[in-house]
């Protein structure tokens, strides 16, 4: 124990969704066969775990460079791809890993479903994030992607409106959008179409942040869910700090005794959360 006697807990619904651990599972096993394995994309918005699996043999590569591509594999990670991307990959005899999400294919499927029936289409959800391109590819881009109502304003939108969500947003969030967009008198489809885990880790956080002085989030700064979490703790506890890895920690967040609760978002591995528990029993 360190001079400041801290007292440390990790969240234990903390850390890797079903999803995540689905595709990393999956990228293990072929490095482990052939020793190098191509990525679509970064395999979790985590820097540290990403940095991890390269050095065993991951090699990530964007669309660019999967059209260049020929006769690998790829693996596709749990965020889900367009169509696009598996024309290209007939196209190029590459082995698709699908590592999807199957919250996140259904979800794909029913947005394609509802873009076949020619519904009008919002999706709450970041704009660029690799699930959001994913599920615009099924509408051929038309659906209309917006992160924020305020995008909403001044827009002109048809009377009939079938609204979706990005699985890892906020559900509370979701719901004030519902709500406006009801007041504002369209004709509202609302599909609550966010993640179960996630959500369910929007109502455990509360219960686990009241009980710490400190509390550390630990999550890489491209994480969707990550912010949507780190939100939630700082509301339930104010002295919520939000660090990517051990090194950003600093004894001035800190007082002796202090109770600190460790956190994370889904695409964070308990390994750094264990990483930066060790970190603050040395403080």
């Amino acid at each position: 124990m360190g001079a400041y006697q801290l007292q440390v807990t990790i969240d234990k619904d903390s850390g890797f969704c079903f999803g995540v651990i689905y595709a990393i599972d999956m990228a293990e096993d072929i490095l482990n066969e052939d020793g190098y394995l191509y990525c679509l994309g970064d395999i979790v918005h985590n820097d540290e775990e990403v940095e991890r699996l390269k050095a065993l043999g991951l090699r990530i590569i964007d669309h660019e460079q999967l059209k260049e591509l020929r006769n690998e594999k790829v693996l596709i990670r749990a965020h889900g791809e367009a169509p696009d991307t598996y024309r290209t990959a007939l196209a190029n005899n590459i082995t698709l890993i699908d590592a999807s999400c199957p919250v996140v294919l259904k979800l794909q499927n029913r947005i394609k479903t509802s873009f076949d029936h020619k519904e009008k289409i919002l999706i709450f959800g970041k704009h660029g994030h690799a699930e959001v391109i994913g599920l615009q590819g099924q509408t051929n881009n038309e659906a209309l992607v917006f992160q924020d109502i305020a995008e909403l304003d001044g827009v002109e939108l048809p009377q009939n409106i079938t609204l979706y969500s990005q699985t890892t947003k906020s559900m509370e969030k979701f719901y004030q959008v519902k709500e406006e967009l009801t007041a504002r008198g369209y004709d509202l489809n609302a599909n609550d179409t966010i993640c179960r885990q996630v959500s369910n880790r929007d109502k455990d956080l509360p219960a686990f942040v009241k009980n710490f002085d400190k509390i550390v989030f630990v999550s890489g700064v491209k994480s969707s869910n990550g912010k949507v979490l780190y939100e939630v703790c700082r509301k339930h506890n104010p002295n919520t700090f939000f660090i990517s890895s051990s090194s950003e920690l600093q004894l001035a967040m800190f007082a002796p005794g202090d109770k600190v609760g460790i956190a994370g978002a889904t695409s964070t591995p308990m390994w750094l959360m264990e990483e930066v528990k060790a970190e603050l029993e040395k403080f």
